[in-house]
């Protein structure tokens, strides 16, 4: 799996001008799945995010994470947003290649097992629409944004 992860102090997702999630303080993530990665791939993507330290503790140092603003008020949420296009192939031509993204039947099936994995970890889940053209906005808090990609770790 591969995430785009930004600390935000406000988020939102939109299809056909609905609103379909929104949130406050807190996470965007933007998740893409490859043809490799299976339920335990989630469940240990989600562990990892909730536990980074890159929100400010009282002296303004990188070192509360997600679980630690769980208690403030509208901190703590996390919205997630399925990306195929994180697994965009641009090495030849100019037409992005997709084939290392997984299809859409697993695709969908490991986005929710992401989304319920932070969930079953005491986190507020707010949802895009998987396969919808979504409009997203955000304000990017500092700007802290990481890319976090289960195939470059250690092997589990």
């Amino acid at each position: 799996m591969r995430a785009v992860v930004q600390r935000v102090t406000q988020a939102e997702c939109r299809v056909d001008d609905r609103c379909t999630g929104r949130i406050g303080r807190g996470l965007l993530v933007l998740l893409g799945v490859a043809p490799t990665d299976t339920p335990e791939t989630a469940g240990l993507l989600a562990a990892k995010l909730v536990k980074l330290r890159i929100f400010a503790d009282a002296a303004g140092k990188m070192n509360r994470s997600l679980l630690d603003l769980l208690p403030e008020a509208g901190g703590g949420a996390l919205l997630s947003i399925s990306q195929f296009t994180l697994f965009a192939d641009t090495r030849r031509g100019n037409r992005p290649g997709f084939s290392g993204a997984a299809g859409p039947a697993l695709g969908r099936a490991l986005y929710a097992a992401f989304n319920e994995a932070l969930r079953a970890l005491g986190i507020r889940v707010e949802e895009g629409v998987f396969g919808a053209d979504m409009q997203i906005s955000s304000t990017n808090d500092g700007p802290v944004t990481l890319v976090l990609d289960t195939e470059e770790w250690p092997q589990r």
